[in-house]
């Protein structure tokens, strides 16, 4: 079979885990402390939106939803993290991690396909 093409089947199910995005320890524990104050239940949707000054922006936002069939599910110490295949598709190949640092807290998207960014640190642009 085809490389891609198990790639994108993978994609349309939920799984569990997932080679095409990877979830650091310190970003799951930092999940995990944010949804344990949440109702059961509760996950962190990421998703790539249009906007910010280099095109597109990602969001970050608490919902009570059951998966959809086409997210990606990453579930480890506590978190689930849902991106549903739209924004996969930009984000193939990253890793979501957590910093803290002197210059404060903030969840960190290292991502690949981006070729540019804006100063604020917030936007992107792929290409």
């Amino acid at each position: 079979m085809n490389d891609d093409r198990f790639r994108k089947a993978q994609m349309t199910d939920a799984s569990l885990a997932s080679p095409d995005v990877v979830l650091t320890d310190r970003a799951a524990r930092r999940i995990g402390r944010i949804l344990g104050k949440e109702e059961p239940g509760t996950s962190l949707r990421i998703s790539v939106a249009g906007g910010g000054c280099s095109g597109f922006q990602y969001e970050y936002n608490l919902v009570k939803d059951a998966p959809n069939a086409d997210d990606l599910v990453l579930a480890k110490e506590g978190a689930t993290v849902l991106i549903d295949s739209m924004s996969l598709e930009f984000m193939g190949g990253a890793e979501i991690d957590y910093a803290d640092d002197l210059i404060g807290q903030s969840f960190q998207i290292k991502n690949p396909n981006v070729v540019a960014a804006c100063g604020c640190g917030t936007s992107f642009a792929v290409a």
